[in-house]
């Protein structure tokens, strides 16, 4: 497959990423506080599905850990706001299939090549490892917002999300300028300012409702 495809499918991901961004972002300057829209979640799971493809096609196991670790908590957040029920079954299946058969069935022709998984030929074991930890610690924030979500029974996104997004952008960021990617930099160059403006969005939330 051409380069220019591979990377039209992680520019792509990148750009709805954002997107879910700007929507959550945009409604939350206009609301003077922190919410989450199902549309921020429709297409952080659009988005996840796109990146892991963009990882197995560039061979890059770290990109599908950390798409693999949230996948699931964005189609959980969507159950939570009563959205992912109103899909059609067939839909829901493959969406939850999608990932695993990736893992076990693409990988050297259908068989699962853990020796290719941690190919260090084409990327260094430290860089490897750096963004293994990246993906990992970036991937948290959904873990803390999940169980967070779970104990309200409601779908938000609590300031201790956009704390770990700004630590985990950061270090994603070194990874990519390491790795010369320029899909992971542009992306998490433009999620940094907005988690960092909902910190200040959710500080001036908590001033107003303590007057």
């Amino acid at each position: 497959m051409s380069n220019w495809l591979i990377y039209g499918i992680g520019f792509l991901a990148q750009l709805l990423f954002s997107g879910r961004l700007l929507v959550q972002w945009i409604l939350s300057e206009k609301n003077k506080r922190v919410i989450t829209p199902s549309l921020f979640w429709k297409l952080s799971l659009f988005a996840s599905f796109l990146l892991f493809v963009y990882g197995y096609l560039r061979d890059d196991f770290a990109i599908m850990l950390g798409q693999s670790l949230t996948y699931f908590i964005y189609i959980r957040n969507l159950q939570l706001q009563g959205e992912w029920q109103k899909s059609p079954k067939w839909f829901q299946l493959f969406l939850l299939v999608f990932p695993v058969f990736i893992v076990i069935y693409a990988y050297n022709n259908g068989e699962y090549d853990i020796d290719q998984l941690f190919d260090t030929n084409t990327i260094p074991v430290w860089l490897l490892i750096l963004g293994i930890v990246s993906q990992v610690l970036f991937t948290l924030r959904f873990v803390y917002q999940w169980i967070y979500s779970e104990q309200t029974k409601t779908s938000q996104l609590p300031v201790g999300f956009w704390r770990m997004s700004v630590i985990g952008a950061a270090l994603i960021l070194t990874y990519a300028i390491f790795r010369k990617d320029p899909v992971l930099f542009v992306g998490h160059v433009a999620g940094l300012i907005i988690y960092v403006r909902n910190i200040f969005i959710w500080k001036k939330q908590i001033d107003e409702s303590t007057r």
